[in-house]
């Protein structure tokens, strides 16, 4: 929008002299991240821009093809416009094209090309390679919301450019409408991470082109085609050497934003579109000026700052139009709006580097978050595209909005960002009802209780700052005490946090293991997440020598994990993780013991050994720059451990010598002697507060939630504090001894101290079996599924479909088989297997469910077989019970087998895997 491109000018204005006499673009290699597990895409875009055009070598939604092109294929299927720079999950790769030539064709087998790495070169704002099918040479560049092709066919014959809307994604509706024989325009409305994605187009070619061919199972109509399946070819002969140019305007709004976004280049000038798109990043690059003589150490210095301003992307039209949460049109007047908040990733680092560099947009940013609650109902989580995909957990946005109040950035309005943080921190989803009543998310609640208990305790804390100032005592206080519900899943015995399951801790305990309980990662991983009371953790370890050996058990541990298998767990170091986000903060930790010499050491080593100049250079997903801010900031010796507070951890600096510029035409030099000029914006202190603990709640301990007979309990208080328990919720009786229960019942308990500060009372529930049968599982059950063990089977207590809170035993690449002993001769009039379905995760039903009867557990009789009924293909979760009646068979033994799906097939993302088998409840009537 005007404005936009003005505050653009100024900036340009007073930096322009400094960009001409320094080109840190060149060092840019946006090759690193493509390969290994980096996720990242080569293409042509400029910073933040709305499109980014860049070659599709993956269209298969697989992980490592997440930003839709990966360094070891060999293989083009076209270039589209938006890409994803190295996430977790497939999207975007919109408005495709691709230049064939003779007769053309839709099927991708025939119209995509092999390629070679020698062929192909990618600088900052530009991407060239040759297309081996036909001899055609393509370039490619940008500029905000166009993207600029040139293709180049170096034989005669008749060139086309192949528009296929089903490329990558689901589409969910595709609208093409010929404007004439130079126009096009395009809608195309998509599901994949994004539900409901819309993105409008214009496409326009230098030199009329003739529509050759069309696929539309919609509308067919003269020069209007929909439908979804959609695909189009235009085409023209050429000479031998013949140029064709297109330009392609995106826009979320409609077909006359794409028109207006359109002229932000009105010329057919492809080379001085390069050099705007250079100039346009090395306004950006320039912020950060380092001196160093090894090209390598340069290239993925500056390849990382630039990965760090490929995202957000401004997703508004040049006057200010945008597409909100609530899928209506809007105009940012004031600011200007942006899409792809990867927050669980990026508050730990990216977002406190935009605030040093970029204060303008981080005021954008956030004003963005408030429109967004204010048409969406809650503040972002991972917000893409207009949609909101609730990937990853806590409601990070706080950190983001804290950490700009605490650094006195302006430019949005600090009560209704209060105000939005408040409201999603007060609302009952994702764990936050159990959070709030227990001080703590259980596995009973919630799945990955342990890392959203930790993650929404530091956002409290986020929301408490943002409190204090503007002077909110109430709800400071409220939200200072939320933030310490760290402790209630602190294990004072094993120094872990650790899962808690109807009360107590959920057993087996194996700190490697990755599991449900945590987000992607482990324990060890998690149990270092403490940055809004680090001096409390420090306490909780045991003090600063405990705290330490405690950080060198971790980063000297054998580099294995067990459980599920976690391809985001990456660059161990021990059971540290740089491949992963929870592990960033962690080498920072030392300074707070008084160990710097440790930071330095394991910084250094991580600067030197995970980022290389290279397609694999980076150690885990380049995660929407974070990975990457990480080694910027690192390298300048600094890191925010503790995002809202207006202060950064110190290391040494890792050049010799490296200046920031910021906005304020100030700058800063540092140095491993020390930091000289502006310091305001690295050197501000964070008061220490004084922080009012709360009462741990306390553990409740039995062998199972279900038994016979009676069932011994135990209270485990935290240190120094008695524990209180009742059986009614109103009268409490103190804790001296365990006790025994004989029935059905829940317990109801509390800690408290000294000075009688109580903890939150929480609950368990125990139940007395109807039956004293027992189980034999033939198969062997995962160790992460495995329900409370084999007893789970046949409780009485049904999970559902939240099978990630640990109610279900999974089974994978094997038949499930148990043998039920009834313990007597039993009338039998009906026996069910409950199984679950989840498609996405694996989970598939049973082919069928065999069910068998004996005497004496030797000799089985078929009862009868259920066949399943349930698509593979049905993604929605959900539960069957495979019922068979059997008319009053009397038996002893019931065995149930049931038949695993077997492979994954091509239509699955995990296409040649092996299915798991859920099973939660054997019931016989």
């Amino acid at each position: 929008m005007k404005r936009y491109a003005f505050a653009c000018l100024v900036f340009f204005s007073s930096h322009f002299g400094f960009t001409q006499q320094y080109d840190f673009a060149q060092y840019v290699n946006p090759f690193i991240g493509t390969g290994g597990h980096g996720h990242t895409f080569p293409g042509a875009t400029v910073p933040f821009g709305m499109v980014q055009l860049s070659p599709d070598t993956r269209i298969d939604g697989s992980w490592d093809g997440c930003g839709g092109y990966h360094y070891s294929d060999n293989v083009i299927y076209g270039f589209s416009h938006t890409h994803l720079n190295g996430v977790g999950v497939s999207d975007y790769g919109d408005i495709m094209l691709m230049p064939t030539m003779g007769e053309p064709s839709f099927d991708n087998k025939t119209y995509s090309s092999t390629f070679s790495h020698k062929n192909e070169k990618a600088s900052a704002g530009y991407y060239s390679v040759k297309l081996d099918k036909h001899n055609i040479d393509v370039r490619l560049t940008a500029s905000t919301r166009v993207g600029f092709h040139e293709y180049t066919f170096n034989e005669k014959g008749q060139a086309n450019i192949i528009l296929d809307l089903n490329h990558r994604d689901k589409l969910l509706q595709g609208d093409v409408r010929i404007v004439n024989s130079r126009t096009v325009e395009i809608l195309r409305r998509s599901e994949a991470w994004a539900r409901d994605q819309y993105v409008f187009a214009r496409i326009e070619f230098n030199q009329p082109m003739t529509l050759s061919k069309v696929k539309a199972n919609g509308k067919n109509e003269a020069n209007f085609y929909s439908g979804t399946e959609v695909a189009l070819s235009f085409s023209k002969p050429v000479a031998k050497g013949e140029k064709i140019w297109v330009k392609v305007a995106l826009s979320p709004t409609g077909y006359e934003g794409a028109a207006l976004n359109l002229t932000e280049i009105k010329h057919w000038d492809f080379e001085r579109t390069i050099k705007d798109a250079k100039v346009l990043w090395n306004l950006e690059l320039t912020k950060i000026q380092i001196e160093e003589k090894d090209k390598d150490k340069l290239a993925i210095f500056y390849t990382a700052l630039y990965h760090t301003m490929m995202q957000p992307n401004i997703a508004e039209d040049l006057d200010g139009k945008y597409r909100g949460r609530d899928n209506q049109i809007h105009v940012a007047d004031t600011f200007d709006y942006y899409t792809v908040f990867s927050l669980w990733d990026t508050f730990r680092g990216a977002h406190p580097l935009y605030t040093l560099l970029d204060k303008k947009r981080t005021a954008d940013f956030i004003n963005t978050f408030i429109k967004q609650y204010e048409q969406g109902g809650r503040l972002p989580v991972w917000e893409l595209a207009s949609n909101e995909t609730d990937c990853m957990i806590g409601y990070h946005s706080v950190s983001v909005m804290a950490d700009a109040m605490a650094k006195g950035i302006q430019g949005f309005d600090y009560e209704k960002a209060f105000e939005a943080a408040k409201h999603s921190a007060m609302l009952d989803h994702l764990g936050l009802e159990a959070y709030k009543k227990n001080g703590f998310i259980a596995i009973d609640d919630e799945h990955e209780s342990v890392s959203k208990t930790l993650e929404y305790a530091y956002d409290d804390w986020c929301i408490a700052q943002m409190a204090q100032l503007l002077g909110k005592t109430d709800d400071y206080q409220y939200f200072m005490k939320r933030s310490q519900n760290w402790k209630n899943v602190f294990d004072w015995e094993s120094g872990f946090m650790r899962p808690k399951k109807n009360g107590g801790w959920d057993k087996p305990f194996e700190p490697r293991e990755v599991n449900n309980n945590y987000t992607e990662g482990n324990s060890w991983q998690y149990s270092f997440f403490v940055p809004q009371d680090i001096p409390g953790m420090i306490e909780a370890y045991g003090g600063p020598a405990k705290f330490e050996a405690k950080l060198d058990e971790m980063f000297t541990a054998p580099s294995e994990t067990t459980g599920r298998e976690q391809a985001d767990i990456t660059g161990l170091i021990g059971q540290y993780a740089h491949g992963n986000e929870p592990s960033h903060h962690m080498a920072y930790l030392y300074n707070y013991i008084g160990k710097p010499e440790k930071t330095k050491e394991k910084v250094h080593y991580i600067l030197n050994e995970f980022y290389k100049n290279t397609p694999d250079g980076l150690i885990g997903n380049e995660d929407c720059g974070q990975m990457s801010a990480w080694y910027v900031l690192s390298s300048l010796g600094m890191y925010s451990v503790t995002p809202g507070k207006p202060d950064y951890a110190k290391t040494t600096p890792y050049f010799e010598k490296a200046i920031i510029h910021f906005e304020n035409n100030q700058s800063l030099t540092i140095t491993s002697k020390g930091h000289k000029g502006y310091l305001k914006e690295v050197l501000a202190t964070s008061k220490q507060e004084s922080i009012t603990p709360i009462i741990p709640v306390p553990v409740m301990q039995a062998e199972s939630k279900a038994f016979k007979k009676n069932l011994e309990v135990s209270l485990i208080p935290a240190p120094k504090n008695k524990a209180f328990y009742s059986f009614d919720n109103k009268t409490f009786k103190k804790y001296k001894q365990p006790f025994f229960i004989n029935k059905s019942v829940t317990v109801y308990a509390y800690s408290e101290d000294d000075n009688q500060n109580r903890s939150h009372t929480v609950s368990a529930s125990y139940f007395q079996k109807a039956n004293d049968w027992s189980v034999d599982i033939k198969s062997k059950y995962s160790a992460q599924y495995h329900a409370g063990g084999p007893e789970g089977l046949i409780d009485g207590i049904l999970g559902n479909e939240n099978w990630r809170k640990g109610d279900w035993q999974g089974y994978q690449g094997q038949d499930f088989e148990a043998v039920i002993d009834l313990k007597k001769e039993t009338k039998i009039n009906e026996i069910a297997g409950r199984f679950l379905q989840d498609t996405r995760a694996w989970i598939v039903m049973p082919r069928k469910v065999d069910y068998y009867v004996s005497h004496d557990n030797i000799n089985f009789e078929l009862a009868g077989t259920v066949a399943n009924t349930v698509d593979a293909n049905d993604y929605k979760e959900q539960i069957k019970a495979f019922v068979l009646p059997v008319k009053g068979k009397t038996a002893r033994y019931v065995k149930v087998v049931a038949k695993n799906f077997g492979t994954l097939p091509e239509w699955h993302q995990g296409a040649g895997g092996d299915a798991y088998i859920f099973t939660d409840e054997i019931l016989i009537q």
